[in-house]
């Protein structure tokens, strides 16, 4: 693993810059593989994680920063629950640990840094080196994930009756006889003009 300096010059490039959710991800990330005891997940360990986010934000970009854990890859899964927190599953060990962001941490931040007027300047001092009792909760929970959920999945290709597109890893609907898309199934999230 490197260290946090490291860490937040690789996420200022993924990200574009830094900030106080990127600082938050690089130490959640680090807190949840601490937890599992995965040391190298960018190496020997790439392989064996599978990451659950629940944000679309700055910390989403850092998690994927320290574990490697990419959406083209199939390692990152985005659950759109508007939570900063992220669940990581060992998937050699067969378990997995939610790491949640704690609300009194930008609290406590304003009290441990009054000084510093600016608020993101003021949270990523307070975040680099809060105690992670003060910044996460975790709890070890049960992930299911189906073979076409793991990465490196090959699956059967289905065609839609409806639309006519390809449905890849197993994400359609049998109804009435046919294959649909979820799309075609539940409705799109877009409106043809």
């Amino acid at each position: 693993m490197k260290s946090l300096p490291e860490y937040e010059a690789l996420a200022a490039q993924a990200h574009g810059h830094l900030c106080a959710g990127q600082i938050l991800g690089l130490r959640l990330a680090l807190h949840g593989l601490e937890l599992l005891g995965v040391e190298d997940p960018l190496g020997i360990d790439r392989k064996r994680l599978v990451t659950f986010v629940e944000i679309d934000r700055c910390v989403t970009d850092a998690i994927t920063v320290v574990t490697g854990c990419r959406l083209g890859k199939r390692a990152l899964k985005f659950r759109d629950f508007g939570k900063v927190a992220a669940t990581f599953c060992d998937l050699r060990e067969d378990r997995a640990v939610r790491v949640v962001a704690l609300e009194a941490s930008k609290l406590r931040a304003k009290e441990l840094y009054p000084e510093i007027e600016d608020r993101n300047r003021q949270q990523m001092t307070a975040y680099r080196e809060m105690p992670v009792g003060e910044l996460f909760r975790h709890q070890w929970v049960r992930v299911t994930l189906g073979p076409e959920d793991f990465p490196g999945y090959k699956g059967a290709r289905r065609v839609c009756a409806v639309c006519g597109e390809g449905i890849n890893f197993e994400r359609f609907t049998e109804r009435d006889g046919k294959t649909l898309c979820r799309g075609c199934a539940d409705g799109n999230y877009y409106l043809p003009l």
